[in-house]
């Protein structure tokens, strides 16, 4: 079996793995790097692709899947609830983009028409492969991905969270006996998060705090997945107050509802969505900023949605406060917030009055996490560390070779390996 590593490598944006058999290559997700302009993963040419599988629908593993349906129509692998919120995603991602793009609306539909449906332990055969998608607990219907061919087994963790949240069960590690390779996410390799009962109650008390003494809390955040486990911690720890939801987070919660069985808590996540107030329109959004209450609103690293808008208003007033619940890549107006407490709307730098604060509601494994899914696959698999920025994949790979004894790298874009 032959890995090729096409983006995603030493870095967080653009995942994009080949994986090759004799006869087989499949991809493995092929997202974008969201900068200035959007960067791509490198290019595999379609005619050589026998099918594509996707493991969620964050844009750095899905966006640039539409380039491989601009002639012809190769089978893509994920589930229903993970096409739907690509669809939302690349939609947006399409509509928002001021700079060109090799695909337009219509390589979508053509996208989500080429869509083979496959459940969570299902085996698919493509050419000599099998491939199974596994629950990644990262975000609603997210995947890991296990492949097979007649004597060689690499599982593909894609972004995944071994802890259950509010929204969804953790990522289970049982069963994955006799691997030959592995290729895991280490984006958290350097650090832990907090625990999680005692992240929630900090949170909440930090969000009550600031609404009791007439303030606004805007909470921006991810519109699939961490918008609804913001609302469910909120739910779930008894917060009383008015709670608004914005943006594509609304969309994402409608597709959500009719795929429940991908939560941890169905009740849980119905009654946190029938208590928060929807914005569907300008007034709504205005009135918003008129009373005490938490706004919960794309984008997560406050680059476009509605959340430009909000912190533009919420951000002028000391009584306030910006809560960040997402990684912030640099570069980022989110991260410029954080570091500097200076943010970048409509092209012009403002100081931010608003208390702002990091709270870790990350998705992914923490660094105890993923060294323990590492001690507990079978085998002597190879590992390749991926999906990490600022040395996050080195640090895993080292661990996991001298640590565990295991053949471990880091792999660069471009490189090739067979297991």
């Amino acid at each position: 079996m032959q890995i090729g590593f096409l983006g995603g490598a030493r870095e967080v944006g653009r995942m994009g793995i080949s994986v090759k058999s004799k006869k087989t290559q499949l991809l493995l997700d092929y997202g974008v790097m969201l900068g200035r302009q959007p960067g791509f993963p490198m290019h595999v040419p379609p005619k050589d692709v026998d099918a594509l599988i996707l493991t969620h629908s964050h844009l750095d593993h899905s966006g640039a899947i539409p380039m491989y349906y601009i002639e012809g129509k190769r089978p893509l692998y994920t589930n229903k609830l993970n096409l739907e919120l690509t669809q939302l995603l690349i939609q947006d991602f399409i509509h928002l983009s001021g700079y060109y793009l090799p695909f337009e609306y219509l390589e979508l539909r053509t996208m989500m028409r080429s869509n083979k449906h496959l459940d969570f332990g299902v085996s698919q055969k493509v050419g000599d492969m099998h491939f199974q998608l596994l629950n990644a607990g990262h975000t609603p219907g997210s995947a890991s991905v296990l492949v097979e061919t007649k004597n060689k087994r690499l599982l593909f963790t894609g972004d995944f969270n071994t802890e259950d949240t509010q929204l969804l069960k953790g990522a289970s590690m049982d069963g994955l006996k006799d691997l030959d390779g592995v290729i895991i996410e280490s984006t958290y390799a350097s650090e832990d998060h907090s625990p999680r009962p005692e992240l929630e109650k900090k949170f909440v008390d930090a969000c009550t705090e600031v609404v009791e003494r007439g303030g606004i809390v805007l909470i921006p955040a991810f519109g699939v997945g961490r918008a609804q486990e913001i609302a469910c911690t909120l739910f779930g720890n008894k917060f009383e107050y008015d709670v608004i939801f914005d943006g594509m987070a609304r969309e994402a919660s409608r597709v959500i509802m009719n795929d429940k069985e991908f939560l941890r808590d169905p009740k849980l996540f119905t009654d946190a969505m029938h208590s928060v107030e929807w914005v569907e329109g300008w007034r709504d959004r205005r009135s918003a900023l008129k009373k005490p209450g938490v706004v919960i609103s794309p984008a997560g690293m406050l680059k476009g949605g509605p959340s430009q808008f909000y912190i533009s208003k919420v951000g002028k007033k000391a009584n306030n406060a910006v809560f960040l619940v997402s990684y912030q890549i640099p570069g980022t107006p989110g991260r410029q917030l954080l570091e500097k407490g200076i943010c970048t709307i409509d092209g012009k730098v403002r100081k931010i009055k608003a208390k702002v604060q990091h709270f870790d509601f990350s998705s992914h494994c923490g660094a105890t996490q993923l060294r323990d899914a590492l001690k507990q696959l079978g085998g002597k698999p190879k590992v390749f560390a991926v999906h990490g920025a600022e040395g996050n994949c080195e640090l895993l790979a080292k661990w996991a070779h001298s640590e565990l004894g295991l053949e471990a790298v880091s792999p660069r874009t471009g490189e090739t390996f067979e297991v």
